[in-house]
């Protein structure tokens, strides 16, 4: 039992620091988007992450892919979230 209450909240913290992690690139970005939990949780059934965020700017923010691809747009955003993690920037948020 306890080990499932402590994987559950593992899970949840990971969770937590994709979400902090995908806020940092949008805002890097310049995007003003923000993933709040409910966002966050909403998207998470969609799919792999690129999978996800290409979702997200068809539903949200159609009016970029005049100008941007999707998949520059993704990629964009997954190398920056990466760099948050690399940077060290996630157990920061914690």
């Amino acid at each position: 039992m306890e080990n499932e209450i402590a994987e559950a909240s593992s899970a949840a913290t990971a969770q937590e620091r994709e979400r902090h992690a995908l806020n940092f690139a949008f805002s890097e970005l310049g995007l003003c988007w923000h993933w709040d939990e409910q966002t966050y949780n909403a998207l998470r059934d969609m799919g792999a992450e690129p999978d996800r965020l290409r979702a997200y700017v068809q539903m949200q923010h159609q009016h970029l892919l005049k100008v941007y691809d999707a998949d520059f747009l993704v990629d964009a955003i997954r190398t920056t979230k990466l760099r948050y993690f690399e940077g060290g920037l996630a157990g920061a948020q914690a």
